[in-house]
């Protein structure tokens, strides 16, 4: 699968046709709500307490919402089987410390155990793009043979936010869960001044938009915070704010940031783990969200009774336009 400067075309949440038996009910809420109804899918992370066993998981143990409503859910699939299909790709940011190279036989371990359903590419970060070291091959081998030293420079125009979303925006369309896991320390040196001040907190908007086009395209964005080189990590406000960033890109995409501290981690083997663990226990969730006028993205709420369980799915859906949605249901393109 290559990844060219060709043109691609945003993919929806994986809109897909609603079960025929299941019509009626979803046409008569979705009228109550004044759209269409049409099928969303989405990827979820179940995670219990270290030392603690994941219980069955099923689809009545699962409620979503919207609001004050409670939407229909039409599949609850553990992502196994015919259904584990994972691109995987692992982003190492150009601006990070060289001695990041002391790590680099914990991403050779974590790629190497990846399941043969799984397909992993290599990128590397500088100039707000993204250099593609390899693309997504399920030669784990081929993969770890693309990894480098970072180059300690992040180039002219060097920004993480920038970088991942312009490959999130290149990315082919297909069935498989899409992932993206981000070694960086999150500070942005493109030096655009985005960042301003809201309710006490400063923001950047170019961490706003990759999300945004991460929970349109469906993909799921893990951190994992490795210092950068030069004078960045020695300022406490810049190398906090970075990592604010990451924590909130990976909530509002439903994945998880690995940091502790602002030093270089030990080992980067721990938090791999944890990942292997998260990517191990997902599942596929499919309900019925209510278009509007417009395509746009739609914030949902995801939330089990299941004692000791969490669920970690993206804050917001994309969901299609009322004429798009039509033509869904009616198998029209």
């Amino acid at each position: 699968m290559k990844f060219k400067g060709t043109k691609w075309i945003y993919p929806w949440t994986a809109v897909l046709a609603v079960c025929a038996s299941a019509l009626p009910s979803l046409y008569a809420a979705a009228g109550a709500r004044g759209g269409s109804a049409v099928q969303v899918t989405t990827t979820v992370t179940a995670s219990v307490d270290d030392g603690k066993r994941m219980p069955p998981i099923s689809l009545q143990d699962v409620v979503v919402r919207q609001g004050s409503d409670r939407l229909p859910i039409t599949e609850w699939v553990a992502a196994r089987g015919d259904r584990a299909g994972l691109e995987l790709f692992i982003l190492i940011d150009d601006a990070s410390d060289p001695r990041l190279g002391s790590h680099l036989g914990d991403l050779d371990d974590f790629i190497r155990r990846q399941p043969p359903s799984t397909a992993v590419g290599i990128g590397y970060m500088r100039n707000g793009a993204v250099q593609v070291a390899q693309d997504l091959t399920l030669d784990h081998a081929r993969a770890v043979r693309a990894l480098r030293l970072p180059m300690g420079s992040p180039g002219a125009y060097g920004s993480p936010w920038l970088s991942v979303n312009s490959l999130m925006k290149r990315w082919p369309v297909s069935d498989n869960r899409r992932e993206i896991v981000m070694l960086t320390d999150g500070v942005d040196r493109a030096g655009r001044n985005g960042r301003h001040l809201w309710q006490g907190l400063h923001l950047n908007p170019d961490v706003d938009s990759a999300s945004s086009v991460a929970q349109r395209t469906g993909t799921v964005i893990h951190t994992i915070y490795v210092p950068g080189a030069g004078r960045w990590h020695r300022s406490y406000w810049t190398a906090t704010s970075g990592q604010n960033d990451m924590t909130r890109l990976s909530a509002k995409t439903g994945g998880e940031a690995y940091y502790l501290g602002l030093a270089d981690p030990v080992s980067l083997a721990p938090y791999l783990n944890r990942l292997d663990k998260a990517l191990s226990n997902q599942y596929l969730l499919s309900f019925s969200a209510t278009s509007g006028k417009k395509p746009g993205l739609q914030a949902v709420r995801l939330n089990t009774e299941l004692a000791g369980v969490r669920l970690a799915a993206p804050e917001a859906v994309w969901v299609p336009g009322e004429q798009q949605a039509r033509n869904q249901l009616q198998g029209r393109p």
